[in-house]
């Protein structure tokens, strides 16, 4: 299995596979690059769970709370197959944002709050918040038959944040860490082209299996181009705040970007 593979499906996966024998920029950058595709076959799985949930509980008087019962245990699946990493990026994150400070060490201080093993107010909110926001929304677009491209959408432009988050405009926030052996290793050219490629897999996904409609397809690929610009925001935020890219940060963006997905793709479909 190639290296590049190895630390894809090691890092964002609970698939438990060799460590690559070493980590060069070339092999992060490749690895990064196909965080979408690993993203896209979790997703897989968490539209199979709700799949399966709907199919059971049939549809009567109760269908809203099928597809929510479908939606929860999508989120917990998604959780379960990444050991909770990008949720506990996030809840260090929110906790090292919410550390006030203007002096020259307040930086220092902001990323040993994030090494805590602890965790604080803000970071329980944010996951908390998250969550409910990722629930909620996938449970409305199952409601409205788009589950699955829902939930494969996310999944992947969600790690499609992180191809964009190592690209050469980030540097590392550390000397070491999954920031540092990560930040700028993905050319622009090969995180456009990436892009490129999952918007039109979006596109594909949400035609063929949400009935093949052009405003729920166009939907989609708003929802996903949507999310992007909210983790590149969460992103910009954090490089202010910390001085850089750190594994916790990528985390926080996965799980901001994911949401906001689901949610306009929620929206758009409401308004349909």
């Amino acid at each position: 299995m190639p290296d590049a593979l190895r630390l894809v499906l090691g890092t964002l996966t609970i698939v438990r596979v060799p460590p690559p024998g070493r980590v060069t920029p070339r092999v992060a950058g490749t690895a990064m690059v196909l965080a979408p595709a690993v993203g896209a076959l979790l997703g897989v799985v968490a539209a199979a769970v709700v799949a399966v949930v709907v199919r059971v509980g049939g549809r009567h008087d109760a269908s809203t709370l099928v597809d929510l019962l479908g939606a929860v245990l999508a989120v917990a699946a998604l959780a379960l197959l990444t050991r909770g990493l990008h949720l506990d990026g996030l809840a260090d994150t929110a906790d090292g944002l919410g550390v006030k400070g203007s002096d020259d060490g307040v930086r220092d201080r902001r990323l040993a709050v994030m090494r805590a093993p602890d965790v604080g107010a803000f970071g329980v909110v944010a996951v908390v918040l998250v969550l409910a926001l990722q629930v909620v929304a996938l449970a409305l677009c199952a409601s409205e038959g788009a589950g699955t491209a829902a939930a494969v959408t996310a999944a992947a432009v969600g790690r499609l944040s992180i191809t964009w988050c190592c690209t050469p405009w980030v540097s590392s926030a550390r000397p070491d860490g999954l920031g540092a052996a990560v930040a700028g290793t993905v050319p622009r050219g090969a995180a456009v082209l990436t892009t490129v490629v999952a918007l039109l897999g979006v596109a594909l996904l949400a035609w063929t299996t949400a009935g093949a409609s052009v405003t729920v397809t166009g939907s989609f690929v708003v929802a996903a181009v949507v999310g992007l610009g909210a983790g590149a925001l969460v992103l910009r935020r954090c490089v202010s705040r910390f001085g850089g890219l750190t594994g916790d940060v990528l985390g926080a963006v996965v799980e901001v970007t994911t949401a906001v997905v689901l949610v306009v793709a929620a929206l758009a479909l409401g308004l349909r």
